[in-house]
């Protein structure tokens, strides 16, 4: 399924299966699932013919009930950039979501399970923005040229929506973790930060460890061939909002490992080699059920 076209509307198109009045409602859902810990059945199965466009018009309408809350944009994530994850989810391109406030987590700490419903953690690079992007046309070298640094990351990924339905028992579709901010649920930054010049980013590796036993390793070079890559296309995708990336905002580039589980009293540990070291223990328990 490609996302061409429908995936940079704000708004349901005229081919859309939601209406604007709904979109309220379900990002109080979304909310209240988070806060319950009760998961929702994935919104594709009310509205079989939701597309792209409704997805994020979901999101949009739940990031906007946050900010309202009181809670801030600090930047973005994208999602689904190696081709076996695109192949998974039968879609051709990222996605992406939004980076609030609250999401961030120091390194080298507990993090209260308690947060989270159903969550597992990626490894990624983090690029810190010194200038505006805005596109169309933006490249990997305009990417380049407005990052301060790149550093290391790991990404807290979850699911207010069920990852498979208990109703139908089939899995989610990409429109429902667009829907549900990408996944997103927290970030820890760590390690050493670098200019985006002082090393070639696309071999940048990682090895995720989880009770001392590696669990995933990863290269950068498989977020689309370069890391950068990801950040031009999501500059592209937002122009037609009128938006674009902003000078100090955080951008996740997309994660070069599979997710891995998080259980009570787990402790990562994320080694990016010359890039650096940090770690991280998860305390308590989820509150999914």
């Amino acid at each position: 399924m490609s996302s061409e076209g429908s995936a940079v509307s704000g708004q349901p198109s005229a081919a859309s299966v939601i209406p604007v009045e709904a979109l309220a409602g379900l990002a109080a859902e979304l909310d209240g699932a988070e806060a319950s810990g009760v998961q929702l059945a994935p919104f594709s199965e009310r509205f079989p013919g939701m597309t792209i466009a409704d997805a994020y018009a979901v999101q949009r309408a739940w990031v906007a009930r946050k900010v309202d809350g009181g809670r801030r944009v600090l930047g973005h994530k994208i999602g689904l950039t190696s081709r076996a994850m695109q192949m998974a989810s039968q879609i051709d391109e990222p996605d992406y979501g939004a980076l609030l406030d609250d999401m961030f987590f120091e390194p080298n700490g507990d993090i209260p399970l308690s947060r989270f419903v159903a969550p597992k953690v990626e490894v990624e690079l983090a690029f810190v923005l010194k200038a505006d992007l805005q596109g169309p046309g933006v490249t990997v070298f305009d990417v380049l040229r407005a990052t301060e640094y790149v550093t290391p990351a790991a990404e807290i990924i979850d699911a207010r929506l069920q990852r498979v339905s208990k109703e139908t028992g089939k899995p989610r579709r990409v429109t429902d973790t667009i829907s549900d901010n990408a996944a997103n649920a927290g970030v820890i930054l760590g390690g050493r930060a670098v200019r985006p010049d002082d090393v070639d980013l696309r071999w940048a590796a990682a090895l995720c460890i989880r009770n001392s036993v590696i669990e995933e390793t990863g290269v950068a070079a498989g977020v689309l061939g370069h890391p950068a890559t990801g950040i031009a296309w999501l500059a592209g995708r937002l122009a037609p909002h009128g938006e674009g990336l902003k000078a100090g905002e955080i951008v996740l580039a997309g994660s070069f490992t599979r997710p891995v589980d998080i259980a009570s009293g787990d402790v990562f540990t994320f080694d990016y080699g010359p890039l650096g070291t940090f770690s991280c223990r998860f305390a308590g328990d989820a509150r999914g059920r």
